[in-house]
Formats: C-alpha cells, sequence, structure tokens
C-alpha cells in the first residue's frame, strides 16, 4: 500500500514545499484531476482543489485538498499480486469501489515584501491504515536586484501506522525531517541556474507491514527494514530562454543514503508557444539507482535475517518517463489557464517486480489535469 502511494505522490508533489505562493501575491483558485494506471493492477484517481487569498498587500492564505482514490490487488487481495493470481480476476469482478481513499488537506500562509518571501504550513493525511502529520516553512531572499535568490524550507512530519492485518510492528511511526538550500542565479538574460542541497531523515518503521517474502513454499518473513535512514541529495536545475517560442528545463540530481542507495536523475523539458493561446511541449526522464546494502538475490534470503527487502525500490534499477504538457489560455486577459499532460513511465526489467507483482517490470500512464482562475 506504502509503495503505491509513495509512488504516485512522488510523482504528482503535493506539499507547497519551497513553490512560490508568495510571488506577486494574487487571489486565484484551480482544480486538478490526476490519475495513474499501471500494468499491475494499480489504479489512483486523485481531484485536488486549492485556493490562495490575499488578506492585505503582503499577506496570503491558501488552502488545498487532495484526494487519492485507490485501486489495487496488493490491497484487495491483501497478499501479493502474483501469488494471488489464479483468483485476482474472480475477486476483482466482485469489488465495488475503490480499495482505499486518501483524504490530504493542507494549509499555509504566505508573506511577500518583494525582497522577502516566507510560507509556513501544515499538512493531514488520512487513509485506511495510514495518518499523517506535517508541518513545513521555507524563506526566500533576493539579492542583486533580484538576480540571486537565496532559500531555505524545513519539513517534519509524524506519521503513525495502524496496519490492517494485525501484524505487530516493533515501532507504529514513520518520522521524517527534510531541510533544503538553495540558490537561484541569472546567469545572463537567457539563463537562470539554480541549485539545491537536501537533507533528509528518517525515524522509526520504514518500511510497509505488509509485503512478505516466500522461498521455495517457505516463508520466509515480512518486509523488514533499518529504523532510521540518513539522504543528502545535490541537484542543480535551469531554465533556458532559446527565442520568443521556445524554452528549455533541464535538471541533474544526484542522492546519496546510508543504506547505501545512489542515485542519478536526468530531465529536461522544451516548451513551445504555438501562438498567444496553446503552448506544447516534451519531456524525458532518466532514473538510476544502487540496491541496499541489506538486499539479497532472489532466493537468497533466510528466515533468520534481520532485514528483509520485498519492495524493488530496495534493489537495483533504472525508470524512464516521457511526457508531454499542454497550457491553454484562452486570451491574453483571459483569468482562465487550462494545463494537461500525459506520461509514459516504466522500470527496467526487475526480479524484485517479478516476484511481487508477476510482471517484469512497471509499465504506468499518469495524466493531470488543471484549470487555474485569478480573480
Amino acid at each position: 500500500m506504502q509503495i503505491i502511494k509513495s509512488f504516485f505522490i512522488g510523482l504528482m508533489l503535493f506539499v507547497p514545499f519551497l513553490k512560490g505562493y508568495a510571488s506577486e501575491l494574487k487571489d486565484s483558485a484551480s482544480f486538478g484531476f490526476d490519475t495513474y494506471a499501471d500494468n499491475n493492477d494499480v489504479q489512483v484517481y486523485s481531484p485536488t482543489f486549492e485556493l490562495l487569498k490575499t488578506v492585505s498587500k503582503n499577506w496570503l492564505v491558501g488552502v488545498k485538498l487532495r484526494v487519492d482514490a485507490i485501486a489495487a490487488a496488493s490491497i484487495r487481495l491483501g497478499s501479493s499480486p502474483a501469488l494471488a493470481k489464479p483468483d485476482a480476476q474472480a475477486t476483482a469482478s466482485k469489488r465495488s469501489g475503490f480499495d482505499d481513499i486518501r483524504y490530504a488537506p493542507t494549509f499555509f500562509v504566505s508573506y511577500d515584501d518583494g525582497e522577502n518571501a516566507a510560507t509556513v504550513g501544515g499538512y493531514y493525511s488520512s487513509e485506511l491504515d495510514y495518518v499523517g502529520k506535517a508541518i513545513f516553512a521555507n524563506y526566500t531572499r533576493q539579492f542583486n536586484q533580484g538576480n540571486t535568490v537565496l532559500g531555505i524550507g524545513i519539513s517534519q512530519s509524524a506519521d503513525t501506522w495502524s496496519p490492517n492485518n494485525n501484524r505487530p510492528l516493533p515501532k507504529d511511526n514513520r518520522d521524517e525531517q527534510k531541510i533544503d538550500l538553495s540558490i537561484n542565479q541569472l546567469i545572463s538574460p537567457t539563463l537562470s541556474l539554480q541549485f539545491v542541497y537536501s537533507y533528509m531523515n528518517s525515524k522509526g518503521f520504514l518500511s510497509s507491514p505488509y509485503p512478505f517474502l516466500i522461498q521455495n513454499g517457505t516463508f520466509i518473513g515480512f518486509e523488514n527494514y533499518p529504523d532510521n535512514r540518513t539522504g543528502h541529495a545535490f541537484a542543480l536545475k535551469g531554465l533556458k530562454y532559446i527565442d520568443d517560442s521556445n524554452t528549455m528545463n533541464f535538471s541533474y540530481r544526484y542522492y546519496v543514503d546510508d543504506w547505501d542507495i545512489s542515485s542519478h536523475t536526468l530531465s529536461t523539458e522544451w516548451l513551445h508557444d504555438i501562438n498567444d493561446n496553446w503552448m506544447v511541449g516534451a519531456r524525458v526522464r532518466y532514473y538510476t539507482q544502487t540496491a541496499s546494502n541489506f538486499v539479497k538475490p532472489i532466493g537468497g534470503a533466510s528466515p533468520t535475517d534481520k532485514y528483509i527487502a520485498v519492495d524493488y525500490r530496495m534493489s537495483a534499477f533504472d525508470s524512464y518517463d516521457f511526457g508531454i504538457p499542454v497550457r491553454y489560455k484562452p486570451s491574453l486577459e483571459s483569468p482562465y489557464t487550462f494545463t494537461f499532460s500525459v506520461d509514459y513511465y516504466r522500470t527496467s526489467d526487475n526480479a524484485y517486480i517479478q516476484q511481487w507483482f508477476g510482471e517484469s517490470n512497471i509499465q504506468a500512464i499518469y495524466t493531470t489535469l488543471r484549470v487555474d482562475y485569478e480573480f
């Protein structure tokens, strides 16, 4: 369950962390609808609503509500979809509704005086077996006539597990802290670069209560990870103005943690203004990572192992993403903006994906539809 949500939320960032809500404060409202569907019987439908309201020249308050309606065989069948495949179709045909629904409201307040901008807020998430709570704050300061911007962001979560399989957990908490430090520099009239360093620390029960490992018909144990994880990420992002109709975004991110997982993420996006009303683009993203220091080859685990990995994200794998974003604005004066995107995601073939899902890889299509309105 947590695997599904972490993946989907990772693709669709839901917390306004380090996002410039306070830049040029305006009243606005938006409605969005995101979808996700993959080849492992996972479907997610996520409507979102956001309202931003200025209360003075420098102050703004905002609220955002996201609902994730999830249908997944791993939730519905209570076990590995691969192990339950003979009965999966019959079970799926009998169900009605979704297997889990997650409600996630976010509240925040922003301040902007032209040189200083700050946002503080809180987040709450409730679902079948997991309650998440977080507070976050970020601050940016402009220098050099706005050509240089320094930023810092902090978030702290305090989540609680309540698994519905009655599995006793060594701990029921999952607490995470993140600190972002950033510098944005205008290199030339047509090029802007941003460097971001991120520190992340997680404590508590960091795996999922549900995945388990069976080898040769023998139950080896439930998934279990170390109860502490510290990671560091370094990212370089750029925005390049090509001409009046074309711009490019690009980024590189390197991540490393004390579980010996290291990753590289490369992405680029091209945006083209067809005319004053329409914009279309194309984007590509490549991700690769090494394995954790406690994952073992398929068939190599033992019931006496302290840690057991079932999630493929603890192993080495690659993934690819190809997307097309489209934006439409009826006129330059129109208060409405319509945004749509569709992406195709695929992992490399992976033995852990095969073991749990019965498929050699994960292939997914996800979409985003958003309507923005400025008062």
